[in-house]
């Protein structure tokens, strides 16, 4: 895994469109069907979701860590990933015409699940409020990065919820601004975690790749110990379902 030395400042990010355009796109993708939900029920979560759902500021959302982080307020749209798993879901990014994938040795992608240490809302969809990049951890180690994260309050995303912001929000994923997703983790039988930890980027189209997946929206791993000048680490405020 190689990437060019970031640029100094990456470009502002938008804010997450309103739940209810997020719910039409997750449709428009058939996101739904993967899910076993109508659009009617995942129109209806987001209108009230959107109902209910308090204006913030970045900092009343505790989203904007660090100038080029990312973060915005707002909420992501998340469907569970028992419900939507991540080798359906990536398929479905897009970048210049280009759709996403999966790399060819994370087959058991789907097998990635929460940290312990996180609760899901038990509902099939629920909210990601305050979704940040995390640029300013880059270049330290998923392992370094957890901790600081922890410290401030804030989770970690799961890979599903990475792949659901590109989706919703395409320009958070830029060249040598990609970003890990640590909240996801695979137990190996003895109980201890698979050394990699998943994250999304932008395929080169070299080697295992090939050229026809140049620029494309790539799911792939990094070893939890290394560290990436161009990745940082995603993660939120919290979660929570409908009511």
């Amino acid at each position: 895994m190689h990437e060019s030395t970031p640029t100094a400042t990456p470009a502002a990010l938008p804010a997450l469109p309103a739940l209810r355009t997020q719910a039409a796109l997750l449709i428009e993708r058939g996101v739904h069907t993967l899910a076993g939900l109508s659009a009617a029920e995942l129109h209806a979560f987001a209108e009230a979701a959107e109902t209910a759902e308090p204006t913030e500021t970045a900092d009343a959302a505790g989203a904007a860590a660090a100038p080029g982080g990312g973060g915005r307020a707002g909420a992501l749209l998340a469907v569970h990933p028992d419900r939507a798993p991540a080798s359906a879901l990536a398929p479905l990014l897009r970048r210049e015409g280009t759709p996403g994938f999966v790399v060819t040795d994370m087959q058991d992608v789907d097998l990635f699940a929460p940290l312990d240490t996180l609760a899901l809302p038990d509902t099939p969809l629920y909210l990601v409020t305050g979704p940040d990049r995390g640029d300013e951890l880059a270049n330290r180690s998923p392992n370094e990065a957890l901790p600081v994260l922890t410290a401030r309050g804030r989770t970690p995303l799961l890979l599903t919820e990475g792949i659901h912001w590109v989706l919703q929000q395409p320009a958070v994923l830029a060249r040598n601004h990609c970003f890990m997703t640590i909240g996801s983790r695979l137990r190996k039988a003895d109980g201890a975690l698979d050394a990699r930890t998943p994250a999304v980027w932008i395929s080169n189209g070299t080697g295992r790749d090939g050229r026809e997946r140049r620029n494309a929206p790539k799911v792939g791993w990094c070893w939890a110990g290394n560290r990436h000048t161009w990745l940082g680490f995603a993660s939120a405020t919290g979660r929570r379902g409908g009511s």
